[in-house]
């Protein structure tokens, strides 16, 4: 069985979004990884990734995701993860895996795109 990673990116008002499918594993992580930097590149300091297609992440994926998170913080911008419920087929893997990690509290995860997308941006602190 070939399983498809995907990217695709979007935009909704203030936020970039990379709507990801597939596996993120070690082989397609780097890919993941370009394509948050092409968005930073470009000067979107606003991201949401959509993993609610993704249905397996290895722990290079967790890197990666951590590492996106890290370097928007540093041009002062926002990661959002959307990631559905443990209660959905997809998504729970990656629920379970940040899970095991101890990892969720570092991100700021939606249910869903809509709500990744309408919560307000806090101010930036002093």
């Amino acid at each position: 069985m070939v399983v498809t990673f995907n990217v695709t990116d979007g935009e909704q008002g203030e936020w970039a979004v990379l709507h990801v499918s597939g596996e993120l594993d070690l082989v397609t992580s780097p890919v993941l990884r370009q394509r948050v930097h092409d968005v930073v590149a470009d000067g979107r300091h606003h991201l949401v990734l959509d993993l609610s297609g993704v249905h397996f992440c290895d722990s290079s994926g967790v890197g990666v995701l951590i590492a996106a998170r890290r370097l928007l913080r540093s041009c002062r911008g926002m990661l959002r993860l959307v990631l559905p419920d443990g209660g959905s087929v997809e998504g729970s893997h990656v629920n379970r895996v940040f899970g095991a990690l101890g990892v969720r509290r570092l991100f700021d995860v939606h249910a869903a795109l809509a709500d990744a997308v309408t919560e307000e941006v806090p101010p930036l602190s002093a």
